[in-house]
């Protein structure tokens, strides 16, 4: 899949993508939809000033994909803490942050997954077969950008990336490992991302 984002003049970006392509990309923004779930205002059957007031979890996700999308604040794994002390004080700054911040960041990564499938099934519909040719404004560029990164994201952590020095052995993975349609998946994803970032590049 060799698709990759070129500048519009005057700002914003365009790729041409087959109907596989729409597909995958549709489904996977649609899977990290569900995985975020509903927002506070679904949560409190709507009701507008519920959601205002609505403060999210104290505590990191169980799913690790969802830790990933969502880290702690405070923690650097690469620091350990010196003490018992820093490291309650650590997890209660960390607590107090997510609680404050993360409605808001899973708000965010929902509109952004919604802008790509949003766009997607109007490229879809006016496509009269072939590659169809999707045009996005600066705005819906970076939250395209934002969305294909979460997706990386969400299936570096599944593949158990950590970094990209671990996507190495992967490249040499046989046709009938059950990983290889989402190694080829995050592989194709870094490559638009790649080519969607420079578009953006002053």
């Amino acid at each position: 899949m060799p698709g990759h984002f070129e500048p519009l003049p005057g700002g914003g970006a365009t790729v041409a993508l087959d109907d596989v392509e729409i597909s995958i990309i549709r489904s996977l923004a649609v899977q990290l939809l569900e995985l975020i779930g509903p927002g506070p205002a679904e949560d409190a059957g709507g009701d507008p000033l519920a959601q205002l007031f609505a403060e999210g979890p104290s505590e990191p996700p169980a799913d690790p994909v969802l830790r990933r999308l969502f880290p702690d604040a405070y923690t650097d794994p690469e620091q350990e803490p010196a003490d018992l002390a820093e490291a309650e004080e650590r997890r209660a700054h960390s607590a107090e942050f997510r609680r404050y911040t993360e409605n808001d960041l899973r708000a965010g990564k929902r509109e952004n997954a919604l802008a790509v499938i949003r766009t997607l099934d109007q490229l879809a519909s006016s496509a009269e077969g072939g590659d169809a040719v999707l045009k996005l404004s600066p705005e819906r560029s970076r939250q395209w950008l934002s969305a294909l990164n979460d997706l990386r994201l969400a299936i570096g952590s599944r593949l158990e990336i950590s970094d990209e020095e671990d996507t190495d052995p992967l490249y040499r993975l046989p046709d009938q490992d059950p990983r290889k349609p989402m190694v080829l998946a995050y592989l194709w994803l870094g490559g638009l991302q790649e080519t969607l970032v420079s578009t953006l590049m002053p």
